[in-house]
């Protein structure tokens, strides 16, 4: 952490929460089935729920625990995880929003890197293990800590790198390519949606290009059409506007950097018979390993 505990202990539950939260003119409301909306910071600031992070970017990474002991579980973080900023506890039933303040912010805009992202995301997935957190959770809202509806508790003012938390959590950690192991998208959630939707739409991109040479515009349209398809299948779809950055984002890479597109079509559609070529005979090679072993094990049994 870049600061001590000791030192966070100082400031008082407005200050510290000033700091750490960053929207200017996020989303809130009082109730969540009633819709969020916009509304400038010090309205916001009145009602139950507010936005986590502003948009484009996520300095504060949030678990939903719902169980009557959260508080408990993200106190007794010792050999499991690191201690979190601030728990926001529903006094009736004892959930609670876990929440851990980066030193750095981590972007979600066009422009961002993919790597510190989906960084981010695995170690969030990380945190929500750790404490068994609601997996269906998107991280979009979070209980407001200065509302007289919830109990916070503020443990310090200290800021975490994601290697510092990837290192407590240990075993916590999900493997490298956790979410291609997930059998539905919309059960990818949080910073996951965002990575998830990235990897999936690039790859489908760059079979979609061979029909887009020399029409950058039309790719630009059916690459934001596919995203804004495949965000449609989460079970709470990113902001329009993080689709557009994603889809801005492929095709930008696609047009500016990739040798597919420089090399042009002839030498993609080359490319491309090659490879269907190369599986062919792979497949062949299969269909004729098992047809032989089902000729010897008939031939051994006579």
């Amino acid at each position: 952490m870049t600061t001590s505990a000791a030192e966070g202990a100082t400031a008082t539950t407005g200050e510290q929460w000033e700091q750490m939260w960053l929207p200017l003119f996020p989303y809130s409301t009082n109730d969540l089935a009633a819709g969020i909306y916009r509304r400038p910071r010090p309205i916001a600031l009145g009602h139950r729920y507010i936005e986590t992070n502003p948009a484009g970017m996520s300095n504060l990474l949030v678990v939903d625990v719902d169980h009557p002991d959260a508080a408990l579980r993200a106190l007794s973080s010792v050999g499991s995880h690191p201690l979190p900023n601030a728990i926001v506890s529903n006094p009736r039933n004892g959930h609670a929003h876990a929440i851990w303040t980066l030193a750095e912010a981590v972007t979600r805009t066009e422009y961002a890197r993919r790597k510190p992202l989906a960084y981010a995301a695995a170690v969030t997935e990380g945190l929500r293990r750790a404490l068994d957190g609601d997996k269906a959770y998107s991280g979009l809202m979070t209980k407001n800590p200065l509302h007289d509806s919830w109990e916070a508790e503020w443990l310090h003012t200290a800021t975490w790198d994601l290697a510092q938390l990837e290192e407590e959590l240990g075993d916590h950690m999900p493997p490298p390519r956790w979410r291609e192991s997930t059998k539905r998208r919309g059960e990818v959630v949080g910073l996951g949606r965002n990575c998830s939707l990235f990897e999936s739409a690039r790859v489908w991109a760059y079979r979609a290009l061979r029909h887009h040479f020399g029409d950058p515009e039309g790719l630009a349209s059916a690459i934001h059409a596919e995203v804004n398809a495949r965000n449609a299948e989460f079970s709470e779809p990113l902001p329009a506007s993080e689709a557009r950055a994603i889809a801005a984002s492929i095709h930008r890479w696609i047009t500016t950097r990739s040798r597919m597109w420089a090399d042009g079509e002839a030498v993609y559609e080359a490319t491309f018979v090659a490879i269907q070529s190369a599986r062919g005979r792979k497949s062949a090679q299969a269909r004729q390993a098992r047809v032989a072993a089902r000729a010897a094990a008939i031939l051994g049994e006579s």
